[in-house]
């Protein structure tokens, strides 16, 4: 259930029976021809239908995130990693002192991942508090069924390109694009990682069917449910 479809009253009487919810991380930043809210949108998506049979309450995703390399691009917002902790650390403390003693974080964007040792400092700050962090599309089960529909698999490539992802009215690509050099990319400003990446593909098919799509989600589902309800 999304907090979004809840009122005050109702978390309330939740957190009488239950301790548990869920924050899902994402950023707001090019993905080639698919939405700029990709990452939101996948991360909020996948914490939602993988909570609902649960009734865990799923807060609104944290649109923004670390992604400094796609500021020159329009549309892409990056925030400081010291602000970013700042603002994860906030809704932390907010949720504890509400009574939220379970908190999983589903994070949709690599360059969060400073968050996962802010969330191990918190803890030990929070006594009584858990905080699980989960980066849903490169879990053990669901990277795999990645490879083995197509190794060639990058940011903003076809493993993105869900129909809830995509823009109407914006074709594809048809081929693949050459991977690139993610040594190159880390030493480039901006400006250079814009002029160097192109479109925004890392490399790979822009697009593959919709069957190949929902067989990688329905492992993605899964997966993230078993992380929510396991080892708490």
């Amino acid at each position: 259930m999304r907090i979004s479809d809840l009122n005050w009253m109702q978390v309330e009487d939740y957190l009488k029976r239950d301790d548990r919810c869920i924050l899902p991380l994402g950023s707001t930043e090019q993905h080639a021809y698919l939405s700029l809210a990709t990452d939101n949108i996948l991360a909020e998506r996948i914490a939602t239908e993988a909570a609902e049979p649960l009734g865990i309450p799923v807060f609104p995703v944290f649109a923004y995130g670390i992604t400094p390399t796609f500021r020159a691009f329009p549309g892409s917002i990056s925030l400081r990693i010291e602000t970013y902790l700042r603002v994860v650390g906030d809704i932390l403390d907010n949720l504890a002192a509400q009574g939220f003693r379970r908190i999983a974080i589903v994070n949709g964007h690599g360059g969060n991942v400073p968050a996962q040792t802010y969330c191990v400092e918190w803890m030990a700050d929070h006594p009584g508090c858990a905080v699980k962090f989960y980066n849903w599309w490169n879990a053990p089960r669901t990277w795999a069924k990645v490879m083995e529909i197509d190794p060639v698999a990058s940011h903003a490539s076809w493993m993105e390109n869900f129909p809830w992802t995509r823009l109407p009215g914006i074709a594809q690509p048809a081929e693949q694009k050459p991977r690139i050099d993610d040594a190159r990319l880390r030493v480039l400003a901006p400006p250079a990682a814009r002029e160097y990446l192109g479109d925004g593909n890392y490399g790979g098919l822009y697009q593959r069917s919709d069957e190949d799509m929902q067989a990688i989600w329905q492992v993605a589902l899964e997966e993230t449910r078993d992380f929510l309800t396991q080892n708490w």
